[in-house]
């Protein structure tokens, strides 16, 4: 007997989505907004990051994944900001799986989504540095704000977490690839 995920409702609801799904314009520009702050605050914590991205100053990456884009811009002081929408990509990153919940999935296993690049080679390399070096201290901005034990406890208790979802997915994973091997 089959088990099915409990994340297929909402992959059904993910892919059911109006097609082309456009939130306002306003939501878009905070959203982008936000994870800028956040990737700003992470790449401060990481001075090698900071001064390699500061090499790249003016260079703009293009990121999409279906109808949704995010451009950004290297600055002297070695963060991001938002490109214009008239900026010319030196280099463009796109996600070609569809599925966010394989996006998630990929992830929870610790791979990379699969990604289509085009632009320089230099620029491409430098990002793919970033990905793999540059790690967010959540523990430590959350020691700030709660203290230290508590942040280690939340933390932990994340992991622990994480760690019975990838088990969940690892298996959910074989376990397909097993029932699809399999001759009628």
């Amino acid at each position: 007997m089959a088990t099915q995920s409990p994340f297929s409702m909402l992959e059904g609801f993910l892919q059911n989505l109006p097609i082309p799904f456009s939130p306002p314009a306003w939501a878009v520009e905070e959203s982008h907004r936000r994870v800028l702050l956040l990737l700003n605050h992470v790449l401060q914590q990481e001075p090698q990051a900071t001064d390699r991205l500061a090499r790249q100053k003016g260079r703009v990456i293009h990121t999409q994944w279906r109808e949704f884009t995010f451009r950004v811009q290297a600055t002297p002081a070695g963060l991001l900001d938002l490109a214009g929408p008239d900026a010319t990509p030196d280099l463009t990153l796109t996600i070609t799986e569809d599925s966010p919940m394989a996006i998630a999935q990929a992830m929870m296993q610790g791979a990379k989504p699969s990604v289509r690049i085009e632009g320089d080679v230099q620029l491409a390399a430098e990002m793919n540095w970033l990905a793999d070096h540059v790690r967010w201290d959540v523990e430590e901005d959350l020691s700030k704000i709660f203290g230290d034990a508590p942040a280690h406890m939340l933390v932990q208790t994340c992991r622990t977490a994480a760690t019975a979802i990838q088990q969940f997915v690892g298996k959910r994973a074989q376990g397909s690839s097993e029932s699809s091997g399999k001759a009628p």
